[in-house]
């Protein structure tokens, strides 16, 4: 019989712990790998001016590095030093497996990785993984940005032993679209979560939430979680707000999340004449209890990977309803769990929405397939065996 193995370094990347699906993943897999074998120092950047912190989910047993010269802007003085760090943290570490995530940390880390590999691991190289997110290199530049970031995408594709996508569609898109990598480079693993919270919400539950947050007991609730920047589109979302009011005036409106575009927002909601029907609630921690006093969860994003508060959603039983760009698709993948609408359609996401809140019946049972699917296909445990899976093959 073989013996036990010994334990794997990790070095793990991400650009910086900002509220997301990205840095929920990163702490995940540097906690729970732990027990699989794996020992990973999990390095991050600087957070943007106005972004959520996520590093209260960091367990006290995760070793971590701060590279505060490492964030999202591109700022080649920055930059420089954010490589000179990180090459110093591969030295140091001598891992097996640097796995990348996010573009930023993606582009430094695999040039670090390529330098350490030619010179101090040249006899031990390390196995390079980059995970894309999402939909990366499309609605967030210019069509010549996007044409220079995809060279460069392809180029680090050169360095990298594993490229994994969250979805197919962000398969498709890298590899067939874009001809970053090579078919056999690809690995599809989904994002997964702890949803053991989510998938407790009740109906006791639920009436607690709406005490919590003061809202009335006969409100009909539509809720939205995200960041207020310009691909979550949260004026799509007001439009569609203003549109359901008219039809049901017990409607209130939740928007969870912060961002550069708060102050504006507020404004639009003020000119529509809905002010008084919507809450910002800013950056919040408490999110299951956001869901459990949600009726109809309702995205406006202009584009997505997978949409993490979508997932969390269906997971508390509450139905969806979203654009359909991106990897929102692969999230409500069958009428049966949510409901997909052109982005751009205020008029047809209100119709939607309007539907689900006249027909509780209807709600309560795309809600409970809903949450039925999210644990099938977005639980952590699939997630760890995944990846662990993936690195055993790189490590034959």
């Amino acid at each position: 019989m073989p013996g036990p193995r010994s334990r794997v370094r990790v070095l793990r990347l991400i650009t910086r712990l900002n509220v997301g699906g990205p840095a929920i993943q990163a702490i995940s897999l540097s906690d729970r790998l732990t027990a699989r074998g794996f020992d990973t120092r999990l390095v991050y950047g600087r957070l943007s001016e106005g972004e959520g912190d996520m590093r209260y989910l960091l367990p006290a047993g995760v070793d971590t590095a701060y590279v505060p010269s490492l964030q999202r802007l591109v700022a080649p003085a920055r930059d420089g030093l954010a490589l000179t760090a990180i090459c110093r943290l591969l030295c140091q570490t001598r891992p097996a497996i640097v796995h990348t995530h996010t573009a930023k940390a993606g582009s430094i880390g695999r040039i670090a990785a390529a330098i350490y590999n030619r010179t101090v691991g040249r006899g031990a190289p390390a196995r390079v993984v980059h995970t894309y997110h999402g939909h990366v290199l499309d609605g967030y530049f210019t069509p010549r940005m996007e044409s220079l970031f995809t060279s460069v995408e392809r180029q680090l594709a050169r360095v990298t032993d594993a490229i994994v996508a969250i979805s197919p569609g962000i398969k498709r898109e890298l590899l067939d679209d874009r001809r970053i990598g090579r078919a056999d480079q690809y690995r599809v693993i989904p994002l997964g979560f702890d949803l053991r919270a989510l998938i407790a919400i009740d109906d006791e539950a639920r009436r607690a939430a709406r005490r919590s947050l003061d809202l009335p007991s006969d409100a009909q609730i539509v809720g939205t979680v995200g960041r207020l920047t310009a691909i979550k589109d949260h004026r799509l979302f007001l439009e569609a707000a203003q549109r359901i009011a008219v039809q049901h005036p017990a409607a209130r409106f939740l928007v969870a999340g912060d961002g550069v575009l708060r102050g504006e927002l507020e404004a639009f909601a003020l000119e529509l004449g809905i002010r008084d029907r919507v809450r910002f609630l800013g950056w919040r921690r408490d999110l299951p209890a956001i869901y459990a006093a949600t009726d109809v969860f309702l995205l406006t994003s202009r584009n997505e990977g997978t949409p993490v508060a979508l997932i969390e959603s269906l997971a508390a039983g509450v139905p969806g309803v979203g654009t359909d760009v991106g990897g929102v698709r692969d999230v409500i993948d069958s009428p049966d769990v949510g409901v997909l609408v052109p982005f751009g359609d205020a008029d047809a996401l209100a119709a939607a929405v309007v539907a689900l809140l006249s027909d509780e019946g209807k709600r309560r049972a795309m809600g409970a397939r809903g949450r039925e699917s999210m644990i099938a296909r977005h639980g952590v445990d699939r997630l760890i065996d995944d990846v662990e899976m993936l690195y055993l093959n790189l490590l034959g």
